[in-house]
């Protein structure tokens, strides 16, 4: 844990320099904390606010750990970084945020949904497919049924990564690889709710905020953040 006295001097670590790690370096300024990125190119959104910035893949173990090992705390700000590099630079002594067992979890959609089932947290019903070919069996043999959403397990974000599959002339939208095959639900409302913890237990959330889109793009989407109240029934869940 880190001092007011040693804050200014602790080097901060970031995988990642995009629009988040821009965010991020943005806010530690308010602390005159310097923010230490790597990333693929200084150009990406992060570059210009960054103390230093070093040019590599947070996807790759030897550029991971390289970095590490130049910073006294290390976080991301994309989940798909090098969880082996960053369990060896745990193993070594320093800090990172999240913990990479929990990285694990959180970049694999597949581990996710059992992370949830085994807990007892609602989740749509799901099923688990290492191959675009092995979803087209179950369709063929009745174990699938249309409609359903196709996600990649590892590597999508920001919408990529996922495919609805309405009818059997969707099949050739299938995304390749292992994935996860969820019904699809349908949605009323979508809800975004952040919770921070910090090492004592403390949590701090923000208020919940519901998404709205205003204007429906051939590439991109255009969405308002509205706030939203929550009935106190869910809020204690």
């Amino acid at each position: 844990m880190i001092n007011n006295k040693e804050i200014t001097t602790c080097r901060l670590g970031v995988l990642g320099g995009g629009q988040l790690g821009k965010m991020l370096a943005l806010a530690a300024g308010n602390w005159h904390l310097p923010v230490h990125m790597l990333d693929e190119s200084a150009d990406f959104p992060a570059g210009p606010f960054a103390a230093s910035f070093t040019t590599g893949y947070f996807n790759r173990y030897e550029d991971v750990y390289a970095f590490g090992k130049t910073v006294d705390l290390l976080t991301i700000e994309i989940e798909h970084v090098h969880t082996g590099a960053l369990k060896q630079l745990q193993a070594e002594g320093l800090t990172i945020h999240p913990d990479p067992s929990i990285l694990e979890v959180i970049k694999d959609k597949g581990l996710q949904k059992k992370f949830y089932q085994d807990r007892g947290i609602p989740t749509a019903p799901f099923q688990l497919f290492d191959s675009e070919q092995s979803i087209r069996d179950a369709v063929g043999a009745g174990a699938l049924s249309f409609p359903f959403v196709q996600k990649t397990r590892t590597a999508g974000y920001d919408g990529r990564g996922v495919s609805i599959i309405r009818k059997e002339e969707d099949l050739k939208k299938l995304l390749p690889g292992a994935s996860v095959i969820e019904a699809l639900a349908p949605i009323k409302k979508e809800l975004a709710v952040i919770v921070a913890r910090n090492e004592r237990g403390r949590l701090q959330r923000t208020q919940a905020w519901k998404w709205v889109l205003i204007q429906k793009q051939t590439w991109s989407n255009s969405w308002y953040a509205l706030p939203e109240s929550i009935p106190a029934r869910s809020k204690k869940r």
